[in-house]
Formats: structure tokens, sequence, C-alpha cells
């Protein structure tokens, strides 16, 4: 193809043209489709290759997974990748788990990561992985990649919930039921862009939150409901099995 990939039909075909050892690299919903596959996957590839999950599976699947590949000498790694579509151009924050083979795939994490950028550099981090301040880790063995993201899901969901539940707040100021020395008609647009610069509260969430304020105010296209993607309820399992609070 004219951007130099190579297209395949299907999996058997994409094993053909890799040369040993392969790497594999999946990008699946978690669930049935990931799991169909990396068994489509065991029977074709061969002991010293590698099946990568960038996707969202539960990392106790990745455990199961990776004993049952091992049988067959096919290594696992496990890659919690956060990014969301604008990884394209920013590059993908990628959380790694694996026993053996992670050295070996440095040069294509490396890539799809972003980079120092112009993110000041975190004091105190002499003699640290530099890996880490590039956008990418090794984390631990199997499962322990996708253990991290899922947190960091959980986090993520509990952070647009309190900006969601501010954003209301301010919103519902100018309400008929407070006395009318007390309703304010705030600006929510303007208030979150003041928000992102200098404030304690800015984030990449709070961005992408202003821009589509400014974009689409009455935020008529959105629905008051996200789907469960497993990640946030996984997150709360295991502060349960951890006796943490959350």
């Amino acid at each position: 193809m004219a951007d130099g990939s190579t297209g395949a039909s299907d999996l058997g075909d994409l094993v053909k043209k890799l040369a040993a050892p392969r790497s594999v690299w999946l990008m699946l919903p978690a669930g049935k489709i990931t799991e169909d596959t990396l068994n489509d996957l065991y029977e074709i590839l061969d002991a010293g290759d590698t099946i990568i999950d960038g996707g969202n599976s539960f990392y106790k699947d990745d455990i199961v997974h990776a004993a049952k590949l091992k049988k067959k000498g096919i290594h696992f790694v496990d890659v919690g990748t956060s990014g969301g579509v604008w990884g394209l151009e920013r590059g993908y924050c990628m959380m790694i788990g694996d026993e053996d083979v992670v050295q070996r795939h440095d040069p294509i994490l490396s890539v799809l990561a972003p980079g120092r950028g112009d993110i000041p550099a975190t004091p105190y981090r002499e003699g640290r992985d530099t890996r880490v301040e590039n956008g990418y880790m090794h984390v631990g063995p199997v499962g322990s990649g996708h253990f991290v993201k899922m947190v960091h899901n959980g986090i993520e969901y509990g952070l647009m919930q309190a900006y969601a539940e501010g954003f209301d707040i301010l919103k519902h100021k100018s309400s008929t039921e407070l006395p009318e020395a007390q309703r304010y008609d705030l600006d929510i647009t303007d208030i979150a862009d003041v928000w992102r610069r200098g404030s304690l509260v800015s984030s990449w969430l709070l961005d992408l939150t202003a821009g589509t304020l400014a974009g689409n105010s009455p935020l008529d296209k959105y629905s008051a409901e996200v789907a469960d993607s497993g990640e946030g309820r996984w997150t709360i399992e295991a502060a349960i099995e951890e006796a943490v609070p959350a």
C-alpha cells in the first residue's frame, strides 16, 4: 500500500506474512471477540511468537490467557492503552505487563508513545526508568498493565462525574427555587475555559469539556448515560477485594 503497510485477508494470511518471531497486536473490545481471536491465534502461532493485547481486557483474564499460551511457548503482553482517537496525533500512554519480552518490543512502543513533548520534567526522578517520561511503562508481570489501565479508567470516570456534578450545580444556580438575591445566571462555557488556565482542576478532560461546551452549549447532542465498559465496575471490585475505600 502507499503508506507502506501490507494487507492481510485473515489471521492465517497475516501470520504467513510475518517473519518469525512474530508479534501480533490486538486492539479489540474486551470479551468474546478478544477471546475468540486469541484462541484462533493460539492454533496458528509458534513457540517464540508474541500476542499483544492492547484493548481493555480484564486483568484476571490476561493471567488465564498467558498461562494457556505459555504451554505452546507463545508470549503474552498486556498493554493498557490510553489516548483515545487523539492518540494518532498525541501518542498513546501505555502501561505494559509481561514476563520477559517487553524489551524486544521497545521500538514499536517508543514510536507509539507521546514522548516528552512540552510537559515539564518531574523533579527528583534521577535514576528512574526514562521510558516513563516518554509515556510508556513496564509496570510488572502479566495482567498488571491492564490492571493499572483499569484503575486509570476508574479515576477517569470519577473525574468526569465530578465535572458533571459541578457544572450541574453551576447551571442550576439560576433556579427560581432559590431566593432572588442568590440566583446567578452563570456562563458555564466561559467558566470551563477559565478553569483550564492555572486552576488546580485543569486537565485534558476539562480541555475536551470546554471545547464541547463552546461548540454546542446546550449539549443537546449528548445523552445523560454512558455504557458500562466494565472497567469502572472492575475497579470497584478490586477495591472491595483489597479492602480499600473507593
